[in-house]
């Protein structure tokens, strides 16, 4: 069986399951963290772990049972976010729409801690993202898949991405002290993990984000960056961990380019 493919499927199917949802008012419910969750989670969950099922691994999701992570042993499992930007998606029903479809759903394949395999899949945009064996390409619609690998970041400007709903004030810092150095900052919101895949595609070059994520926010995404050329990682700058006793992740900051020292920008570097 090649996981590649069955990833693929899964957030292809991921995808589907939402898209007739989009744009109509739906029932916003709300988690223990406070994090909205509507019906299309729970529809693109259902569709994504039945892809899956055949592998035999072990699933991880966001919108699975917490008991299923609980006493967790697993050397190589599946880490699913059916929805990541779920706010941006709610935001389509508004009347008129103020949404920019930046939502995504992501598939990710763990293996003794690291994501070795990701997929993000844009649904609205018909985008594909994903990685497997060092190598990272970028699909659109029915088009052939190009490969995809980030830049060398420009000596006198940055591309940050930023969270289009969660950047906080220590992100504004770290913008604040890049210009301190002389270099121009072009700031990007984007929604959902599309920033790290902005990254690995060489249209931005750094990606901090200090407030909390989860493992499966993160995970996919993480897959494609480091097989296109960049990194993921925590403050201390080493790579960000999966199959964590918490699933919360630390504070994590993403590049493209290995050269860029983008720890001297952190308040306590």
């Amino acid at each position: 069986m090649d996981l590649l493919d069955t990833a693929l499927d899964a957030a292809l199917a991921g995808g589907a399951a939402i898209l007739p949802l989009y744009g109509r008012p739906l029932p916003v419910d709300h988690k223990a963290d406070d994090s909205p969750l509507t019906q299309a989670d729970t529809a693109a969950h259902r569709a994504i772990v039945g892809r899956l099922a055949a592998t035999g691994l072990p699933v991880l999701s966001e919108e699975g049972d917490p008991e299923d992570a609980d006493g967790r042993d697993w050397r190589r499992f599946w880490c699913v976010d059916p929805l990541d930007g779920t706010k941006e998606f709610v935001k389509g029903a508004a009347t008129p729409p103020i949404t920019s479809g930046e939502f995504t759903v992501n598939v990710a394949l763990i293996e003794d801690g690291a994501p070795v395999l990701g997929v993000v899949h844009v649904p609205v945009h018909g985008v594909t993202y994903y990685a497997a064996g060092g190598a990272a390409w970028k699909r659109t619609g029915g088009a052939e898949p190009v490969p995809i690998s980030t830049r060398r970041a420009p000596e006198g400007s940055l591309t940050v991405v930023a969270s289009r709903d969660h950047a906080g004030a220590e992100v504004d810092a770290i913008l604040a002290r890049v210009e301190a150095e002389g270099r121009a900052v072009e700031a990007a919101p984007v929604g959902s993990s599309l920033k790290f895949c902005l990254v690995a595609e060489g249209r931005a070059d750094f990606y901090p984000r200090t407030v909390p994520t989860f493992e499966w926010d993160t995970a996919a995404a993480q897959a494609v960056v480091e097989a296109a050329g960049g990194g993921v990682a925590t403050r201390d700058g080493a790579r960000l961990a999966y199959n964590k006793s918490d699933l919360r992740n630390p504070s994590v900051f993403c590049w493209g380019d290995s050269a860029l020292d983008w720890r001297r920008w952190l308040a306590d570097s």
